[in-house]
């Protein structure tokens, strides 16, 4: 009898194991689809438009992605665990009008002054974590709110108006090159790099990752649920205060609506690399197909002489054929 029972068995594991690679084979196919639009997306581009290869719009391009790149990396946290964060372009222009007016144009203000910027992000993002878990206030009205106040904050700061001028150091950060790359670009490739890592080879992804597939099992499993939504919210404001320091440095002189648009840029990013607005699935690398995407279907809007507010259509259609796309995929796995 256990004679008999032992090939059924061995049956049953390479069964398994067989369904197991095909899983994970299907997976990953669905994670690389995002690459194979970017990649089509770049050969039509390049079809309808000349000018779209060329060395000075594809550097102009590139810089532009750095500073939503750096953003929707955060946005990817907070997505993750099942939240949202709108109030990251409120952030990037109180770093803006800050930077400007304390660092006054001189180099060596440069670090002292961009380090206190980021603490301030990082304390907007340490609010909003503990609005969302401490009140228990929905993520999308708590960082709703958050805009409000942080507007107000930079308004009563300036006046109205910016004031102070952007040093030499931060201008090559925003818009300087290190050779034929960017120097943004740069930036926002290490932060890919970190995040990437942290979140697949730390504890702490893990549970990120398990705090947005499922709460109550991630909190039953031992996880610290709320800090893991602090931490997320927390690096998102952190990450929003660095893109805004570096778009500051793109466009070189300060402004009270610098970003504007990015918090719904960063969140169709997210979406369309892939990133399940409920949570729980998605990544940082998929993210940034998605904001080479958006950014190269802005570029090709303005190349091809449209009004930009042809953006709003692109950015919406872009958003609903990817949760779609992604909705089939997962419906046939």
């Amino acid at each position: 009898m256990t004679q008999a029972a032992l090939p059924d068995r061995a049956d049953a594991g390479g069964l398994g194991a067989a369904a197991g690679r095909w899983l994970f084979l299907r997976t990953h196919l669905v994670q690389g689809a995002i690459w194979v639009v970017l990649l089509v997306l770049t050969v039509v581009s390049t079809l309808i438009s000349p000018v779209f290869l060329t060395t000075r719009n594809i550097s102009t391009l590139l810089k532009q992605a750095a500073s939503l790149g750096i953003v929707s990396v955060g946005q990817t946290l907070t997505i993750l665990t099942g939240g949202i964060d709108l109030s990251v372009a409120s952030v990037m222009a109180l770093m803006s009008v800050v930077a400007a007016s304390l660092m006054k144009g001189q180099n060596s203000l440069f670090l002292p002054v961009g380090l206190y910027c980021l603490a301030i992000a990082t304390t907007i993002g340490l609010v909003n974590g503990l609005l969302v878990t401490r009140l228990k206030i929905p993520a999308f009205i708590a960082t709703l709110g958050m805009i409000l106040v942080v507007q107000g904050i930079r308004f009563v700061y300036t006046g109205g108006s910016p004031r102070g001028s952007i040093p030499p150091a931060l201008r090559f950060i925003g818009g300087g090159m290190v050779g034929p790359v960017p120097a943004a670009v740069i930036l926002w490739a290490v932060i890919v790099v970190v995040f990437v890592i942290l979140m697949r080879r730390t504890t702490f992804g893990r549970r990120m990752y398990a705090v947005g597939g499922n709460r109550s099992a991630a909190h039953l499993s031992g996880v610290n649920v709320n800090g893991i939504i602090i931490a997320a919210y927390t690096l998102c404001s952190f990450l929003a205060g660095v893109a805004g320091l570096v778009y500051t440095g793109y466009n070189g002189f300060a402004d009270n609506w610098l970003g504007r648009g990015f918090e719904l840029n960063s969140i169709a990013a997210v979406v369309v690399g892939g990133t399940l607005f409920e949570g729980g699935r998605g990544g940082v690398v998929g993210t940034v197909a998605g904001v080479l995407i958006i950014t190269i279907l802005f570029n090709l809007v303005l190349l091809l002489g449209l009004d930009e507010e042809y953006q709003r259509i692109v950015k919406g259609v872009a958003i609903i054929l990817a949760v779609a796309m992604y909705a089939r995929m997962r419906a046939r796995r």
